[in-house]
């Protein structure tokens, strides 16, 4: 269904004119009846203010059903505990070049960035 279209069958469902959305809204009515007779795309905001307007719930604007639509089962987002540091992003790349020069250093030059790296971390 076209946005403007359910915008239109639901004014009139409830029996507002034009000029009474353009009170509940602000917008001018000219406006109004660009958007539904589908000649402006509106807005998020301006789809809030005829929901408002209209007494419905946002989803009614989008949705020809009865009732809400069911939530697909999408899957858990991980939480920043369960995302390893360096496995993605800025810090993957810094770690890859890490590994890369550790590779290059000899056993000596190894041992000697531990032992720093152990140094600080108990500060």
């Amino acid at each position: 269904m076209i946005i403007g279209d359910c915008l239109r069958a639901l004014r009139e469902q409830k029996k507002l004119s034009q000029g009474d959305i353009e009170k509940r809204t602000g917008l001018v009515r000219p406006y109004i009846s660009r958007v539904e007779n589908g000649h402006v795309v509106p807005s998020i905001e301006t789809l809030e203010k005829f929901a408002r307007a209209l007494e419905v719930p946002m989803y009614e604007l989008f949705y020809d059903g009865e009732e809400p639509p069911k939530l697909p089962s999408l899957p858990k987002r991980k939480s920043s505990d369960d995302i390893a540091w360096g496995s993605s992003g800025k810090d993957a790349r810094f770690l890859n070049k890490l590994r890369r020069l550790l590779g290059k250093a000899d056993e000596e030059h190894r041992k000697l960035v531990m032992y720093m790296t152990q140094k600080m971390a108990r500060r």
